[in-house]
């Protein structure tokens, strides 16, 4: 039997985790916890084989954080992402750190057992790429990489100056990325963007607050 640690926010999500978890024949609830910041702590002190990690948790606790951290301390204990932000950044992220698998969340228990018993069984399992979303008259997939740091960048509600001096560009630059975001969606203005954007999940700035 492996232990499984549930970390996750969203309660009914957890619930039906929790569920899954205590119908199955070759799993075992370890704890069920809202904070990611927590994780690490917990796997420190107990027995867990396997970590359910969502990625924007309780107290703005980043799961791929936590991850991280337990991954560098205990490389055995596996770590599946589960999310249903399609942040384009998330993915690559999770490669890079070394977790195991990552799973955009979906209410099929068939794919879910699946997944956790392929990812115990020493497999790596990652989508193809982050969903594809509608973002105006535009697809996320049209979008270049530095058209998509500009989006998060005008999230913080910068000045030009100040966000083409963090992704260290020139602000003529920024402004031609700027209007390529609007022409491919058809908003007015940045502010149009961001608030769009946000709306959809595609870009998530984690230094703005926003839950």
């Amino acid at each position: 039997m492996y232990n499984v640690l549930i970390v996750e926010d969203d309660s009914m999500i957890r619930q039906l985790l929790e569920m899954f978890i205590k119908e199955s024949d070759g799993y075992t609830l370890a704890a069920a916890i809202d904070n990611a910041d927590l994780a690490p702590l917990y796997c420190a002190k107990n027995d867990v084989d396997l970590v359910l990690m969502d990625i924007r948790t309780a107290m703005r606790a980043n799961g791929l954080d936590a991850a991280e951290r337990i991954k560098q301390k205990h490389p055995n204990i596996k770590v599946i992402i589960c999310t249903s932000m399609p942040e384009y950044s998330y993915l690559e992220r999770a490669k890079k750190i070394g977790v195991d698998s990552f799973w955009y969340k979906q209410v099929v228990e068939e794919g879910f057992f699946d997944l956790m018993d392929r990812t115990m069984a020493g497999e790596r399992i990652f989508p193809d790429s982050t969903p594809e979303l509608k973002l105006g008259n535009a697809s996320s997939t049209e979008f270049t990489e530095r058209e998509l740091e500009v989006l998060k960048e005008i999230m913080t509600g910068d000045s030009n100056n100040d966000i083409a001096d963090r992704l260290s560009i020139s602000v003529s630059t920024l402004k031609t990325h700027l209007q390529n975001l609007q022409d491919k969606t058809g908003f007015r203005n940045r502010t149009e963007l961001a608030v769009k954007a946000r709306e959809i999940g595609l870009v998530i700035n984690d230094e703005t607050g926003a839950e």
